[in-house]
């Protein structure tokens, strides 16, 4: 009988009218508990929590995205960026009544088209987790809903503000827990292509320079790519870490604090400036095989890279820079790379490097023959062999 009791408690979703039990009060929180583990309320989620979750919903306005969100979180704004500036308005001029109302109808459209549109695929065992600016009402609204279709949804506690407070705590910790080794080589060496081949190999690495979409140096920007906000590097580099394991080395390239326009974070350059490296080596004719394939957009256009080396001027006097462009416009490329190589990126890089890297004189050196990917390959295995030999 008490089971048949309790099961009817169960199915009505709380305390049975007129029940007066005096437990009545926990069997409610029992009862509640229950519901938030079927799905049927939303769950408070930590940041820690993240990857408990199969799928992360940023539901902030698309500009509010677009400068830093949970990498891989897909933005179903219950605002957009002109329907979050109807409502401010409207609340600032006539009153927050009116607001909440056209707010509360906008919102309502928007979740059901992301019902239709993003959400009619998925299966009954789904687990998203939704968050906002604050983990305030835009989160709740679509969690809610979720929740009521029977999803387990988790909401994230204090929203991205406290996502981005975890961030800044973590990249100030993060980077002392690993092994790092800095690969370091003059430009035209191939060490992006050699960290790509570290991470086919099955090597942990973090490629700045990619998660930077730039190559680091004067001459560096992606064509057709543009740098995220500091905030998306620092999301990104964040991401990296907390999923290297602290027990393996981690293989990183020598850079300065600034790439392009973004900066590392000063425990992650302190790190790599104190770490062990390893050098890697290529004859000039090498080089500037590697650095015509990787800056193939300027041969294509050189014009752009005329203006590009105008920001040299005050380094090598008007004359030289002029005359480099000039061999760019005739297409003189591999003499005009070889000399950029040896008068301008050569002296940079030795100032440089010595400065920061103070383990390079010990550092073991690897020589890339050509430019193919089975030599990179046989360099990828000579640093992964080593490395384990040493310990290291």
């Amino acid at each position: 009988m008490a089971k048949h009791v309790e099961e009817r408690r169960l199915a009505h979703g709380g305390v049975l009218s007129g029940d007066k039990h005096p437990d009545s009060m926990r069997q409610r929180v029992d009862v509640d508990s229950r519901q938030t583990r079927s799905g049927r309320a939303p769950i408070q989620a930590t940041v820690a929590q993240l990857s408990e979750f199969d799928e992360v919903i940023d539901v902030r306005s698309e500009s509010e995205y677009g400068e830093d969100h949970v990498p891989g979180a897909l933005n179903c704004p219950v605002l957009d960026n002109s329907e979050r500036a109807l409502v401010g308005t409207l609340y600032k001029q006539t009153s927050s009544f009116d607001a909440k109302k056209l707010g509360a109808s906008l919102v309502s459209a928007n979740i059901a088209r992301h019902l239709r549109e993003q959400f009619h695929d998925r299966p009954r065992d789904w687990r998203p987790l939704v968050y906002c600016w604050r983990g305030g009402g835009r989160s709740d609204a679509l969690a809610h809903v979720l929740a009521q279709i029977g999803w387990r949804v988790g909401r994230l506690e204090g929203g991205y503000k406290a996502y981005r407070h975890a961030v800044v705590a973590d990249l100030d910790v993060l980077p002392r827990r690993f092994t790092w080794r800095v690969v370091c080589g003059m430009t035209g060496t191939g060490k992006s292509r050699t960290l790509r081949a570290l991470g086919a190999a099955g090597a942990q690495v973090l490629d700045l320079e990619a998660l930077a979409a730039h190559r680091g140096s004067v001459l560096g920007n992606m064509p057709d790519e543009p740098q995220p906000t500091q905030k998306m590097f620092d999301s990104l580099v964040w991401n990296e870490l907390r999923g290297f394991d602290p027990d393996r080395p981690v293989f990183v390239e020598s850079e300065s604090k600034k790439i392009g326009r973004l900066r590392v974070v000063d425990a992650l350059i302190d790190a790599m400036w104190a770490s062990e490296c390893l050098v890697l080596e290529a004859p000039v004719p090498v080089r500037v095989e590697l650095l015509k394939a990787e800056y193939s957009h300027y041969i294509s256009e050189p014009a752009l890279l005329g203006v590009q080396l105008e920001c040299l001027a005050p380094l090598h006097g008007k004359h030289r820079i002029e005359r480099w462009q000039d061999m760019a416009h005739r297409g003189a490329w591999d003499a005009f790379v070889e000399e950029l190589l040896v008068q301008h990126y050569d002296p940079a890089y030795t100032r440089a490097i010595l400065k920061h890297y103070p383990a390079l004189p010990r550092a073991a050196r690897y020589t890339l023959r050509d430019v193919s990917d089975d030599d990179f390959e046989r360099i990828a295995a000579a640093i992964v062999e080593n490395t384990a030999a040493h310990n290291v």
